[in-house]
């Protein structure tokens, strides 16, 4: 009862300990806004495979799914701390908190409110809720010991080590087109795609992959470039960098009703209204 009553005063009982750790993973936080319709080293934003008809799978999971640190099930109950290195999923979640918030960083590190472009190295970085811990989007080649767990795939995980496995590349969504969008800023909220730098692998979010993770059932990521028929990424490999939304009642631009499209919006101010009262059937 002593050592019960000792560990309760200074926090090390488990349940303590794994409240800690969840309350980290799960605090809200706030994502950049962008001012100028692109994204800059240094903010912070959500990475989002955004929702499509998923027609080679019966059964997968379906919405705008965001990249989030998933902490081993066991380790994650018996510490306060992230482990090293952690694993990844994509979760339907469209809230910023600790587990999915990325920092976006220039290859160098010096390069703070810099435009991104398309085809330059940055890498992705995430806190997790902690302000002492940094951990690097990183991947690797695949080995017999090391893959995804349940494609065996290329491996997609965080590590506190900053080396040439966390660079990535902004590429643009039309192969035609690709070249010409070199060095051309990255849109924030818009699709693109990301290559790892040191494999040529695109991230890819497999929904027909199921997790049973930490916090309930998500889907695996790994790193792989899905290609159709025409050579073009499927929307496996398709991102958005999600920022922070200026208005207040919404807390990222995913919330954000889109426009209807100008030419639509022209046909209905020049289509005539009818006249109440009027019989349809009426020559």
């Amino acid at each position: 009862m002593k050592d019960f009553l000792e560990k309760r005063d200074k926090g090390q009982l488990l349940i303590q300990r794994n409240r800690r750790l969840k309350e980290n993973l799960l605090r809200p936080m706030q994502l950049s806004i962008t001012e100028d319709g692109y994204v800059h080293c240094g903010d912070k934003v959500m990475l989002v495979n955004p929702d499509y008809p998923e027609t080679e799978a019966d059964l997968f999971l379906g919405g705008d799914l965001s990249l989030c640190m998933t902490p081993d099930e066991i380790k994650a109950h018996l510490s306060d701390d992230l482990e090293v290195p952690c694993g990844l999923s994509a979760a339907p979640t469209k809230i910023p908190v600790g587990r999915n918030t990325f920092i976006i960083l220039s290859a160098d590190r010096n390069a703070m409110g810099q435009v991104l472009r398309y085809g330059q190295n940055f890498c992705l970085a995430i806190r997790g809720g902690f302000e002492d811990r940094m951990l690097y989007l990183s991947s690797d080649h695949r080995t017999l010991l090391k893959s995804s767990k349940r494609s065996w795939l290329q491996e997609v995980y965080l590590t506190d080590e900053a080396s040439y496995l966390n660079c990535w590349q902004a590429a643009f969504l039309d192969p035609q087109l690709r070249l010409e969008y070199e060095g051309f800023p990255v849109p924030a909220n818009a699709k693109v795609l990301l290559s790892h730098c040191h494999t040529n692998r695109g991230l890819a979010a497999h929904r027909h992959l199921f997790l049973s993770t930490y916090f309930g059932k998500e889907v695996e990521v790994a790193a792989h470039t899905h290609l159709d028929s025409h050579r073009a990424e499927k929307p496996r490999n398709h991102w958005m960098l999600v920022t922070g939304n200026p208005r207040k009642d919404s807390s990222t631009m995913l919330d954000v009703p889109k426009l209807p499209a100008e030419d639509t919006r022209a046909l209905e101010r020049d289509t005539p209204a009818p006249e109440q009262g009027a019989d349809p059937g009426a020559q």
